[in-house]
């Protein structure tokens, strides 16, 4: 098993500022990706299908990161705070609401190997 820590940062734009957000979002990625501790940082926008009918919020990132320190790194650049004040804690910001959770694939109790 690994150390790595999957994020889903979902948001839900306010009336008509969809394509807004997610453009705002899109400008996150460039500097992201150059972080030591970042493998993957995707805005997405939900499509509609048959075979996928379940609910969330229009605009998702899919993050990876490569362990709890790179995210909680991540969380404190000066890039990202200020996207959070600007554009979802402010009251004409973009974002009605926003969901932000993070993830690992090490079952509990996972008798992880002992490294010498």
């Amino acid at each position: 098993m690994s150390k790595k820590v999957y994020c889903i940062a979902q948001f839900q734009p306010k009336a008509g500022q969809e394509q807004a957000l997610f453009q705002v979002l899109q400008a996150l990625e460039p500097n992201t990706l150059r972080e030591d501790g970042c493998l993957q940082y995707r805005v997405t926008r939900h499509i509609a299908s048959p075979f996928a009918e379940g609910e969330s919020f229009p605009i998702v990132f899919n993050e990876i990161w490569q362990d709890m320190a790179s995210f909680e790194a991540h969380c404190q650049r000066a890039e990202i705070n200020a996207f959070f004040e600007r554009y979802c804690l402010a009251d004409d910001g973009l974002a009605a609401k926003w969901n932000v959770c993070v993830y690992s694939d090490e079952p509990e109790q996972y008798d992880a190997p002992v490294k010498k």
